[in-house]
């Protein structure tokens, strides 16, 4: 497998790109909706609702948590996740820029 070189592209392309990884799966998804439904802390009831195995649950957090979308605080034996706000508003203006740099009257396609 080749190397990514990284290196060759911005911050915010390889920032965009982190992003767009932690979005890539459905079950992501369904937890940030989750997350951003409850309004609160959540710790070990993403089972009964993504309806998935607890380590896939795991994988899928340990990824959302790695791009910094989410945030989790140790509490005995539980751990809690939930939106990382600073983070939330800071995406949302890396990916509001990216869409809106595109200017659909000067588009070369028909």
């Amino acid at each position: 497998m080749g190397v990514s070189k990284t290196e060759l592209f911005t911050e915010q392309q390889n920032e965009i790109a982190v992003l767009a990884k932690a979005l890539a799966h459905p079950a992501r998804i369904a937890i940030l909706q989750h997350l951003i439904s409850a309004r609160q802390c959540i710790t070990g009831n993403l089972v009964d609702v993504i309806g998935l195995a607890q380590p896939t649950i795991s994988q899928h957090l340990k990824e959302l948590k790695a791009s910094g979308l989410i945030k989790g605080s140790v509490e005995g034996n539980s751990v809690c996740y939930c939106i990382d706000p600073q983070r939330w508003e800071a995406v949302q203006n890396i990916l509001g820029q990216l869409f809106s740099d595109y200017n659909s009257e000067h588009s070369c396609c028909s």
